[in-house]
């Protein structure tokens, strides 16, 4: 909880910074320009970013490293995943991951992931002013990720317009007895417990887990979606 709360304060100080510009998710590849951070993770011990801390205290790789010197801050101490290198385990560098409410916003669109980029169907956020519905308080910016579903810096879930047609595309995790850190635009952070236990599959730390699957009627995937994004009018 302290570590996302950390970072939700970069998170704001950056956007009082930069007019009221926020950091995006940093779905795309290569990295977009205000990426909140570098790096595609997996379980490739020849892939430097799994391991690569100096990558997060660059400010021309990860933005929070403007004001953000620790690169421990962005690994859940409960995140056990490692890389195998040279016969040693070594932590990979981060846990959380960003809504991709803060990005190109493609992957709002319900028909599928990134199924119609022209859809712009939902609010994407750019500006903090942004922030209306769902409010701050209510916006989540942050969460642990689940370390199979980990890659880039953004964290996808579909918006939930029908409750069958529900899907999981990335999962969070579910260290904390079945639960998950999750921070919001307002800057409180809390913990959040799944309740579906397809929201919760057991790490394997290999990343084999099947991501952008259906999960009908999952209450976790409707949470989280009420908390993303709002339709535009």
């Amino acid at each position: 909880m302290s570590n996302l709360k950390q970072l939700q304060l970069v998170w704001q100080l950056y956007a009082d910074d930069n007019n009221d510009r926020l950091t995006t998710s940093g779905y795309v590849n290569p990295v977009e320009p205000s990426s909140w951070v570098d790096g595609w993770l997996d379980f490739n011990p020849g892939n430097p970013d799994n391991t690569n801390t100096l990558a997060l205290q660059d400010p021309k790789r990860s933005k929070f490293a403007f004001i953000l010197k620790t690169a421990a801050t962005y690994r859940c101490p409960a995140d056990r995943s490692t890389v195998t290198i040279g016969g040693k385990k070594i932590p990979r560098v981060r846990s959380m991951s960003m809504s991709q409410a803060f990005g190109p916003g493609d992957w709002l669109d319900p028909a599928g992931f990134g199924a119609n980029v022209s859809s712009k169907k939902y609010k994407v956020f750019y500006k903090y002013s942004d922030i209306t519905v769902p409010s701050p308080a209510q916006c989540w910016v942050m969460l642990d990720e689940h370390p199979d579903s980990m890659n880039a810096g953004g964290f996808a879930n579909m918006m939930v317009e029908s409750s069958a047609a529900a899907r999981i595309i990335d999962f969070p995790a579910s260290y904390h007895n079945g639960a998950a850190g999750v921070s919001f635009a307002d800057g409180h952070a809390e913990i959040h417990k799944w309740i579906d236990p397809r929201t919760k599959p057991k790490p394997t730390y290999n990343g084999n887990l099947t991501l952008n699957v259906l999960s009908a009627n999952n209450k976790d995937m409707i949470w989280l979606s009420d908390r993303t994004s709002s339709r535009l009018r």
